[in-house]
C-alpha cells in the first residue's frame, strides 16, 4: 500500500475530534455531519462500519475528559495482573500475540547484521508503516499526525546498522491479524533490558483499560523510576499491539503519545467503545 492510500474512516474520525473539540459534546448528529460535508445516514454508516457504535455513543468516547473517566472506571492495577499475566504471550481483542524479546547483546550492536521489512499500510487509524524481521514485527508507526517522511525516519532510527528492505507482501499476514483483530501475530521486541520490561508491562494491560506511568513502575520494581518508564513508554516502537496508549498520567491527563495526540484519543475510544459493545444506533448524535 502506498503512502496516497490513506484510511478514509480514520480520517473522517479525526476530523470529528476537531469538531467535537471545538463545539463540544452536545452537537447533534445532523450538526456533526452537515460540517463533515456528509448526509446524517452516510456519517452513521462510516462510524458504524469502523468502530461498531453509533456516532452518539463514540462522541462520548472523544471527548478530552474520557481518559479520567478511564482511569476511575478502568483503571488496571498491573500487580494483578502480572498474577495472570504474560509468560510469553498477551490477548488483544480476538488477536493472539506471542513475543520475542531481542538479547541485550544483539541489542548493543545496533542491529548490525538484522534484516529488516517494511511496507505501508492502511490501518483503522490511518497510514501505518510496519516493519518486521524474520521473527515477527518490531516497529509500527502511525503516521497521520506526524508525515510519512518523519515516520519513517523515526523507524530507521531506531536499529541504524540493520538493513532495510521493502518488503509489504513479506509482513501481509502479520499486519492483516493485527489490524483485523483475528488470528496470530509475532512480535519481535528491539529494545535495552529496562524498555522490554516497560514494554512487557504494557501488554499486560487489558483492551479497553488504562494505567498510571507509576503503576508501570511499581509493577516492574522500580517505583521511582517514573520519569524513566515514561520515557521507555515513548520509545515503544510497536504500537497498539504494544498498547502504550493505554498510559496515562496520575491525573488522568493523556500525557505524551508519540504519533500525536489525537491518534492516542482515537486508539482509546476505539477500544472503549468494542469493549463496551454498544450497538450501532440511529439516534442523534
Amino acid at each position: 500500500m502506498t503512502p496516497e492510500g490513506q484510511s478514509y474512516h480514520f480520517q473522517v474520525m479525526r476530523r470529528a475530534i476537531d469538531l467535537i473539540d471545538a463545539g463540544g459534546p452536545g452537537q447533534s448528529l445532523g450538526d456533526l455531519a452537515d460540517q463533515l460535508g456528509m448526509s446524517p445516514a452516510h456519517f452513521q454508516r462510516v462510524f458504524s462500519r469502523w468502530v461498531g457504535v453509533s456516532p452518539k455513543r463514540y462522541q462520548q468516547y472523544l471527548t478530552l475528559d474520557h481518559a479520567k473517566h478511564l482511569l476511575r472506571d478502568k483503571m488496571t492495577t498491573l500487580a494483578v495482573s502480572h498474577e495472570v499475566g504474560l509468560s510469553g504471550n498477551s490477548r488483544l481483542h480476538d488477536l493472539f500475540v506471542r513475543w520475542e524479546a531481542m538479547s541485550p547483546g544483539e541489542y548493543a550492536r545496533g542491529g548490525n547484521g538484522l534484516t529488516v521489512y517494511w511496507g505501508w499500510y492502511d490501518s483503522p487509524f490511518g497510514l501505518a508503516l510496519v516493519m518486521g524481521t524474520e521473527k515477527g514485527l518490531c516497529g509500527l508507526a502511525f503516521a497521520a499526525e506526524t508525515g510519512t517522511e518523519a515516520a519513517m525516519e523515526d523507524m530507521l532510527s531506531r536499529w541504524p546498522k540493520a538493513t532495510f528492505v521493502e518488503d509489504p507482501m513479506m509482513l501481509r499476514p502479520l499486519v492483516d491479524a493485527a489490524f483485523n483483530l483475528s488470528g496470530e501475530t509475532t512480535l519481535h521486541m528491539i529494545g535495552a533490558p529496562f524498555q522490554i520490561k516497560v514494554w512487557e508491562a504494557l501488554l499486560r494491560i487489558p483492551s479497553g483499560q488504562v494505567t498510571t506511568y507509576s503503576e508501570i513502575a511499581q509493577s516492574i520494581g522500580s517505583p521511582k523510576a517514573v520519569r524513566a518508564v515514561g520515557t521507555a513508554v515513548g520509545r515503544n516502537p510497536v504500537s497498539w499491539l504494544i498498547p502504550c496508549h493505554r498510559a496515562l498520567r496520575k491525573s488522568g491527563a493523556l500525557g505524551g503519545y508519540h504519533w500525536g495526540l489525537p491518534v492516542k484519543r482515537a486508539l482509546l475510544a476505539y477500544e472503549a467503545a468494542r469493549a463496551e459493545g454498544d450497538p450501532a444506533q440511529t439516534d442523534a448524535a
